[in-house]
């Protein structure tokens, strides 16, 4: 089991803690989350050495558990020709289509205001589909994770070379004082 403390990113607190929420389906209503409190930014990933685990697995998760936080910038499919590299995803790095053209995330215009939390907090999600990974979820194919009403609501990154992360869609979900 991998090591859940706070890695430096403040104290977390109780469910009483001001400006906590749970995250709800927006089709359904059921709960995806339990309370979490809102963090001011997304974290940096944490480095952690992947390559010269002896087990791959996910990296150490970027927000702490019982936190979130909203994603400023574009992030996941579908992905774009771009004039210059960019991130597809914040923390993620550059990708590049077979002819070697850049690919970007939704464009510079593209949706933001994803809700980028510890994949540990989430409830009753279950995995719909992943792009190709070695040894967890890749984010590049887009929304992967159902609630249990069918609604695809979130995308999970888990694999070993990417950030540890589940960003929920905030046209999918929406936030309820618990």
């Amino acid at each position: 089991m991998r090591d859940q403390t706070d890695r430096g990113h403040g104290s977390v607190g109780g469910p009483a803690e001001a400006g906590a929420v749970v995250f709800v389906c927006a089709a359904c209503g059921v709960p995806l989350t339990g309370p979490l409190s809102p963090l001011p930014a997304v974290p940096e990933a944490p480095y952690h050495a992947w390559s010269q685990d002896d087990e791959p697995g996910p990296l150490p998760a970027t927000v702490p558990s019982g936190r979130y936080a909203i994603e400023t910038e574009p992030y996941g499919a579908p992905l774009v020709v771009a004039d210059v590299p960019g991130p597809v995803m914040p923390r993620f790095g550059g990708y590049w289509n077979a002819d070697g053209s850049p690919l970007v995330s939704r464009g510079p215009r593209g949706p933001r205001g994803n809700i980028v939390i510890n994949p540990d907090d989430a409830r009753g999600l279950e995995l719909e589909h992943a792009a190709h990974a070695c040894c967890g979820a890749s984010p590049d194919g887009g929304m992967n994770q159902l609630c249990a009403c069918g609604t695809l609501v979130a995308t999970l990154s888990s694999d070993c070379a990417a950030p540890y992360e589940l960003h929920l869609s905030a046209a999918h979900v929406r936030a309820v004082r618990p």
